[in-house]
């Protein structure tokens, strides 16, 4: 019997009878388990397919992976495309660096002003200096630069410019500098950089490239939506084919090569892909050439790219070794100059297609074929008169009495309209158009501006002071814009004198930057330049449809002193058509301040 007091010890394992499973409860607990068990068994097949195909693509590692399709994302594109061609380094896409901004100023250096802005946060004290231990304060290291680990500086990476630093698609510039760009690292751009819908800019500076690698970049930027400046500058190309880059299909705009050791056999190629009879760069605005190793040959040829160009504004040739020679080219080209055979069959074919499209249609039994005057295609003007008068004559017949008076009147009109556009066209030239034969779309760009110029002054005289006449005067005023600079104007279409059985026609406008610094030309070289700015200036007083001219050149430093006396006349002719010349301040006497 258990002693009293003490309970005697529960049977291990027993229950009492409330806890017990009812079978219901039972059911369940057994569904759940099953379940359960069914989840381990599948993760468990996971395991294993996974292991099988992983197993797979080790035993297949010559297997291609799938091609991979550029998002616009610069950075992962990058990154991914280097990881798939197995690179050891990948270089990291970083911000370009800036200098830091002083508090309180914008951008610009001028201090924040204006009123509604939102109240800046309070800036937080400095901290208290660390100290050593012998207490003494410890020197905060500068907050103007960041200090980086040992060599990080000379590592290869890619800077950039954003639009939103947030957002990692708007990527505008791209700056490489200092290591090697070859044909792989060229070929994952070509990838990536179309796929980028603002890239304006790319700057590769002493890159190594080679000639394959500018041929794989000037097909690239054909495909850039909005690329417009290339800057090369800083690499040395053996094989110089830079034309590749001016292309037809080119989109640069400012295209920078200087230092890149370019001598005349890659001017020639590059005054080549500028201009000639066949076909003219319609992109380029700058070109930047200076450092290099041109001489009068190849100035000569980036020349001859000018006398059919008229769309490059701006030339840079210092730092070269032209000389007279090249000089005096150059100034041929803005002055005038006479045109070769070529030039004069394509000017005859181009006003055969554009003035005359029916001419090449001529008659088959036409008995002027043998003529050596003109092509048998070609009526004279003596026939065209005949037939005009034999049909206006029967036209008389058939009309009543009361129109004869109106049909003269139109005639009287349109001899009137003929001798008006024979003075135009005569004015100002001592030898007279070749034949006749100005170019027609002159003719009436001259003819429209003359009306124009009608109409505005009928319209300012008679509604001074009302809105209306404004606007008619700069609708006008639009169109005259729209006549004159609407096309660029072809020089071989342009009016051509003949002189010593030579078609000369005016010489390059559209140029209005030009830098000769640091060349050797000397005295004859400046005076033929002189001639030409001489030759502008007084050109542009009747006609400044084909462009400004010259505004600025630059001419230091060559074998000529600046105080000589053909210096001071070019410095003179430049100085007012500088546009950012201003003229000194003037005394109440009359006399300027200088």
């Amino acid at each position: 019997m258990p002693s009293p007091g003490k309970s005697s010890p529960a049977k291990t394992g027993s229950r009492p009878n409330s806890h017990r499973l009812t079978p219901a409860s039972r059911a369940s607990f057994a569904r759940v388990a099953n379940k359960i068990k069914m989840g381990k068994k599948l993760e468990k097949g996971l395991k294993e397919k996974n292991a099988s195909a992983v197993s797979q693509d080790e035993e297949n590692p010559n297997k291609t992976p799938e091609p991979y399709s550029c998002t616009g994302n610069f950075q992962a594109d990058f990154t991914e495309l280097c990881r798939r061609n197995s690179m050891t380094y990948i270089p990291p896409i970083i911000p370009r660096a800036r200098p830091p901004t002083v508090m309180g100023h914008t951008e610009s250096g001028k201090p924040d002003k204006g009123k509604g802005k939102a109240p800046q946060a309070p800036v937080e004290p400095d901290p208290d200096p660390e100290q050593d231990l012998d207490g003494e304060g410890i020197e905060a290291p500068p907050k103007t630069f960041t200090m980086k680990d040992k060599f990080e500086y000379f590592r290869p990476s890619v800077q950039v410019e954003m639009e939103n630093f947030d957002k990692p698609d708007t990527v505008t510039e791209i700056y490489i500098r200092g290591w090697k760009i070859v044909e792989p690292i060229m070929e994952i751009f070509k990838q990536c950089w179309p796929k980028m819908a603002k890239l304006h800019t790319i700057n590769l500076w002493n890159c190594g490239l080679s000639g394959e690698v500018i041929t794989i970049l000037a097909s690239t930027i054909t495909e850039i939506p909005e690329m417009r400046n290339l800057v090369l500058d800083g690499n040395t190309v053996v094989e110089e084919n830079w034309h590749e880059l001016m292309g037809e299909e080119s989109p640069i705009q400012n295209l920078s090569l200087r230092h890149c050791g370019i001598t005349d056999k890659g001017a020639e190629q590059i005054g080549q892909a500028l201009g000639s009879t066949k076909r003219c760069n319609t992109k380029l605005i700058s070109l930047n050439l200076s450092g290099n190793r041109i001489t009068d040959v190849g100035a000569e040829h980036i020349a001859l790219g000018l006398r059919m160009n008229r769309n490059l504004m701006s030339l840079s040739l210092a730092s070269n070794f032209i000389g007279d020679k090249g000089a005096s080219k150059i100034a041929e080209i803005l002055s005038r100059f006479p045109l070769t055979h070529e030039e004069v069959v394509e000017r005859r074919k181009h006003f055969s297609e554009k003035d005359f499209p029916e001419r090449n249609k001529s008659p088959p039994g036409s008995r002027r074929d043998g003529s050596k005057d003109r092509p048998a295609s070609v009526r004279s003007q003596s026939h065209m008169d005949k037939d005009k008068k034999g049909s206006k004559a029967s036209a008389k017949k058939k009309d009543p009495k009361g129109k004869d008076a109106k049909e003269e009147e139109k005639h009287d009109k349109t001899k009137k309209k003929e001798k008006e556009d024979k003075t135009l066209t005569k004015k100002g030239d001592k030898s007279g158009t070749v034949g006749g034969r100005s170019s027609g779309a002159s003719l009436l760009f001259m003819a429209a501006i003359s009306g124009s110029t009608a109409s505005i002054a009928a319209d300012t005289k008679g509604t001074k002071g009302k809105g209306k006449g404004k606007d008619k005067t700069k609708q006008a005023a639009q169109e005259v814009e729209d006549l004159s600079g609407g096309e660029v104007v072809n020089p071989l279409t342009d009016v051509a004198d003949f002189i010593d059985g030579q078609l000369w026609v005016s010489g390059n406008r559209v140029l209005i930057n030009l830098n000769l610094s640091r060349n050797k030309i000397a005295e004859s070289g400046m005076n033929n330049l002189l001639k030409a700015m001489q030759y502008q200036t007084t050109i542009l007083m009747d006609n400044k449809s084909g462009g400004t001219g010259l505004m600025r050149i630059a001419l230091l430093k060559n074998k000529i002193s600046q105080e000589h006396e053909v210096m001071r006349k070019l410095n003179d002719i430049m100085l007012h058509k500088d546009p950012y010349y201003k003229q000194p301040p003037q005394t109440p006497d009359g006399q300027s301040t200088t």
